[in-house]
């Protein structure tokens, strides 16, 4: 019984482990997204670190998630190879470090495109609107809090 209740704990303490991904954090303190994104220019090509709750993950190659905090929302894109996001992260708390990069319409057109083909939705590209600014964030490392 006492090998039953030490085993059960070790199953407890590696389920809520957290996830480390990629290279580790180097960047310091996270930065709010809604700060992020009011002062794009001010960030757009440095290495930034953004927390928030995952609310979709790539379920093709887990090469992206998006974060939320405070309403606001940024995706999280890798190269495909260089790591792979937990499929089940959705619902998680996640910190996630890489470059912030401004998005040209043609880019933020392509990656609607292919995020629709790999979740089976119809793409309509008149949802990505002329003069409107996307973001993204080129991951390098993650770590999905344990929870």
């Amino acid at each position: 019984m006492k090998l039953l209740l030490v085993a059960l704990s070790a199953i407890s303490l590696l389920s809520a482990a957290d996830v480390k991904l990629g290279k580790p954090l180097a960047a310091g303190k996270p930065v709010a997204l809604a700060t992020l994104l009011a002062h794009s220019q001010d960030y757009v090509g440095k290495t930034v670190q953004v927390k928030g709750k995952v609310t979709e993950v790539c379920q093709e190659m887990g090469c992206w998630l998006d974060l939320v905090d405070g309403g606001q929302k940024i995706r999280i894109k890798v190269n495909d190879g260089e790591l792979e996001f937990p499929k089940d992260s959705v619902g998680k708390t996640a910190i996630a470090e890489g470059t912030f990069n401004e998005l040209t319409r043609e880019q933020a057109v392509a990656q609607a495109e292919d995020e629709a083909k790999d979740s089976g939705k119809k793409f309509d590209a008149s949802k990505i609107k002329p003069g409107t600014k996307y973001y993204q964030i080129q991951g390098s490392g993650a770590v999905i809090l344990g929870q």
